[in-house]
């Protein structure tokens, strides 16, 4: 009976519950949401910096 009442507590903190599917569906969007910001924004700069080397008359780099 002592063992019971010693590795209660033991079981009870391994068998937490999982995220519900909910939880998990919001966190899953605003990760995905955050990462097309940081892919816009670094669109956004190399278009800015695209656009100013064109302006100041620099070539286009070569794609090989």
């Amino acid at each position: 009976m002592r063992r019971v009442l010693i590795l209660l507590p033991f079981l009870l903190a391994a068998c937490e519950r999982e995220p519900a599917f909910n939880d998990r569906y919001d966190a899953t969007a605003k990760d995905i949401e955050a990462r097309a910001k940081a892919m816009d924004a670094e669109i956004s700069a190399a278009e800015k910096a695209n656009s100013a080397n064109k302006a100041a008359g620099e070539a286009e780099p070569a794609y090989d």
